[in-house]
């Protein structure tokens, strides 16, 4: 079976090839005999009934410096491949939900991973609500005194904004912390969106799991431990990856999830795990496939395409 793919990402002349999921993904692709063609999201466009993107077809090495050669520009109609990969790192803002409108246009004729509906309406802060059980204290607000209130009874709290990423905008705010106001007035400033709050869970010391799922189930799971004297243990931010199992907890938090997860389309998640907590369920562009395998010989990426195979044969 060889696989029109098209890559909706950021520019992969500059990505990370010894860390970054989408060009592991996409080398697997190559591997096994699929066609690449690749766009940036600013090149997406509706055209009189057509969703067509601007890019180049594509051929990947691992060679660090020299790992893509592109053919010529050219414009495509998207309702021609068998697979389009939405894989544009977040922020999650109304760009980002554009492009899922647009893509939604296609699916599942073209089969779209994830499916933009189901993640344009599964934020990855905002899906761990319906699993209230699997979670640490938590609110969504943008009302100072429902934040105050959650503060008085919890103490030390992470703050942090709703649809960030990759760590920025992370605050620890323990019992003796003097910030809230200063912070509410700084996040209410920049954007009209609610803040979410947690209680502060101190098994982030030894590490967020980041545990990866494929078509709902379970693969693997790398850990991130934070630098020393930092509460945030993503990699963006100098997180250390480090080799890790999973745990029964993290099993049953799995078999919790994953029915929801393989029944809205969502292919590739990745969900961070502290301690016995979901703290958040990525769908958009979750990353940690590279380390698993360089940690224990798991090809997620192998994984993943045969789901896409067995999909498309369908």
């Amino acid at each position: 079976m060889r696989l029109r793919v098209a890559l909706q990402m950021d520019p992969i002349g500059s990505v990370n090839i010894d860390g970054d999921s989408t060009f592991r993904i996409a080398l697997e692709a190559q591997i096994r005999g699929h066609e690449l063609f690749f766009y940036t999201p600013d090149r997406l466009a509706f055209v009189e009934g057509r969703v067509v993107a601007r890019g180049f077809p594509i051929e990947l090495r691992r060679e660090v410096g020299n790992h893509v050669s592109y053919g010529p520009e050219t414009e495509v109609d998207l309702g021609e491949f068998d697979v389009v990969w939405l894989r544009q790192d977040p922020p999650f803002d109304m760009s980002y939900i554009t492009t899922t409108h647009l893509l939604e246009m296609i699916h599942p004729k073209t089969l779209v991973v994830n499916d933009p509906f189901w993640v344009r309406n599964s934020p990855e802060k905002l899906l761990v609500l319906r699993f209230p059980q699997l979670t640490p204290p938590t609110a969504v607000a943008r009302d100072l005194q429902t934040i105050r209130a959650f503060k008085a009874r919890h103490g030390d709290i992470i703050l942090k904004p709703l649809y960030g990423n990759g760590g920025a905008g992370v605050f620890r705010l323990d019992e003796n912390d003097r910030n809230l106001s200063s912070l509410y007035e700084l996040f209410t400033s920049m954007s009209r969106e609610p803040m979410i709050v947690q209680k502060f869970l101190p098994a982030v010391a030894k590490g967020d799991k980041r545990v990866i799922l494929v078509d709902g189930a379970p693969v693997g799971a790398i850990n991130r431990v934070p630098q020393a004297g930092e509460t945030r243990s993503n990699m963006h931010v100098g997180g250390r990856p480090e080799k890790i199992g999973l745990t029964e907890r993290d099993l049953e938090i799995c078999r919790t999830i994953g029915p929801l997860l393989k029944e809205k389309g969502q292919i590739f998640v990745g969900i961070d795990v502290i301690g016995d907590w979901l703290t958040e369920i990525n769908v958009t562009s979750p990353t940690g496939i590279q380390e698993l395998e360089r940690f224990d010989g798991t090809n997620t990426a192998a994984r993943i395409w045969e789901v896409i195979e067995t999909k498309r044969r369908g």
